[in-house]
């Protein structure tokens, strides 16, 4: 299956950073020299949007707005030195809108200058709430600090001493699709050849990751069994984002499909693929597994993390998860992943007190993660001293454009923050939440969270959510109600 066209459009984001400074800064994304990247990519019909309950659950709307030509002037315009925004002003056009009774009964929102961090408005922005998936933005960077956007997630061959047996090894990268597991089988039946063999067994490798491979919630759509081997997320379909029927057996499934396209490359596979592990390297030797015979690797991390925010995607936000414990000398498990995001967090100096990563995608109510800690996040990657955590910006869902927003902010007061809003949804039953970035009305990039519990209604939550990130572009203002 030839690479997904969204990944192509999102991992071009990665070099483009955003450059903060005192002076004249531009606030960066997903662009192409000013165009709307986005447009192009609704123009070629992009992929389904992902993540735990992301489906487009709005009532029938109005007729949709026009779409802007793709030669329209860029939506992000460069940021000037500009006049401080004032607390009291952004206080006055805040408090009234998270009175709205579509925010439920618990609610919490932190406002921060993405320049200096300084506060600008908090409401609860230490209290921790289920984030639903804008946790996703804390394993992003936790990944990124603890292993740096140019590492890439490996899938191996490795022999037996006689070269009678060939061990398939998961290195934990769902995004491995089958035109890279068919280039693998191809360099495989070379190398074998080589060596003057002809017919193996066939073993794979998952002991990479450790404890319950099913998440918590059971058996769903919005995720495989976690496992550190499998073949494009698991899915039994040919889609590459949102929810999606999944095998019970993502490593055995992908060892299969590995033997049908050896057996083609010219290496007869003898009978049916079985679980074991790959040989160990000789005593003395580097490592602790021997040489492989063939290797495919992921795109570099930068690209994994867009991906993960702008499509939501559940799979690959557990993967980060898992790469970020194995960096921390963590077991690759739920818990493991958990404890060493959490430290990595902390070694940033970011506030995680009170905070829960029971997983790494947000599918799990027990999560916890306070506004200020988002907040807190989106600053970093802001930060011109971390380009590493770039990604975590670029990667962000635009507003009405792309991502699990390409469908909202197109109607009412909310339209105002098209094209100016970059953030990551949430949305869980009861639980509706939005994080970001945005251009204020005064020129300054901010970094926003707002998290509601509670809510009754999707319907009224994500659209009260997106009114209040759509004031912070105008904060000294009204927004206009647009037809």
């Amino acid at each position: 299956m030839p690479e997904p066209r969204t990944w192509q459009v999102t991992a071009g984001a990665a070099v483009l950073g955003l450059a903060l400074a005192a002076g004249a800064v531009t606030a960066a994304g997903p662009w192409d020299t000013g165009q709307r990247k986005a447009e192009r990519a609704r123009a070629a019909a992009t992929a389904p949007t992902g993540g735990a309950h992301h489906a487009d659950t709005r009532p029938p709307a109005g007729p949709p707005r026009p779409v802007p030509a793709p030669s329209a002037a860029g939506v992000l315009r460069a940021l000037g030195a500009a006049e401080t925004t004032r607390p009291g002003d952004l206080a006055a056009t805040l408090v009234p809108l998270l009175a709205d009774p579509g925010l439920g009964t618990l609610r919490t929102a932190s406002v921060v200058d993405a320049t200096t961090g300084e506060q600008l408005y908090g409401e609860g922005a230490t209290t921790p709430m289920t984030p639903a998936s804008t946790i996703k933005i804390a394993t992003s960077v936790a990944a990124l600090s603890a292993l740096g956007p140019d590492h890439r997630i490996p899938t191996t061959v490795v022999a037996s001493p006689d070269g009678r047996t060939v061990t398939l090894v998961g290195g934990g990268d769902p995004t491995l699709d089958r035109t890279r597991l068919k280039a693998l089988a191809t360099d495989t039946a070379r190398a074998l050849k080589a060596r003057g063999v002809t017919s193996v067994r066939l073993a794979y490798d998952t002991s990479l990751y450790q404890g319950p491979a099913h998440h918590p919630i059971g058996v769903d759509e919005n995720i495989a069994p976690v496992s550190a081997l499998m073949l494009n997320a698991g899915r039994l379909d040919d889609s590459v984002s949102g929810i999606a029927a999944r095998t019970t057996d993502p490593a055995g499934d992908t060892a299969a499909a590995f033997a049908e396209l050896l057996t083609k490359a010219g290496t007869t596979v003898q009978g049916a693929p079985a679980p074991g592990r790959a040989p160990k390297a000789p005593k003395g030797a580097e490592g602790t597994e021997a040489a492989p015979l063939a290797r495919t690797d992921s795109a570099p991390l930068s690209a994994l993390v867009e991906r993960t925010l702008t499509h939501s995607d559940n799979d690959l936000a557990e993967a980060l998860a898992r790469q970020t414990a194995l960096a921390r000398k963590q077991p690759a498990s739920f818990i493991g992943a958990g404890k060493a995001v959490q430290a990595e967090l902390a070694a940033l100096g970011l506030p995680t007190a009170g905070t829960r990563f029971a997983d790494g995608s947000g599918l799990s109510r027990d999560n916890r993660v306070s506004a200020a800690l988002l907040t807190g996040l989106l600053t970093r990657a802001a930060d011109p001293t971390r380009p590493a955590l770039r990604p975590v910006l670029t990667g962000l869902p635009v507003g009405g454009f792309s991502g699990t927003l390409e469908g909202r902010f197109d109607t009412g007061p909310a339209a105002t923050g098209a094209g100016l809003v970059r953030a990551k949804t949430g949305t869980l039953r009861g639980v509706d939440t939005l994080a970001g970035t945005v251009v204020t009305g005064d020129g300054r990039l901010i970094a926003f969270a707002f998290l509601a519990g509670r809510t009754s209604s999707a319907y009224q939550a994500r659209p009260a959510l997106d009114r209040l990130s759509a004031a912070l572009a105008a904060p000294s203002r009204p927004v206009p109600n647009l037809p």
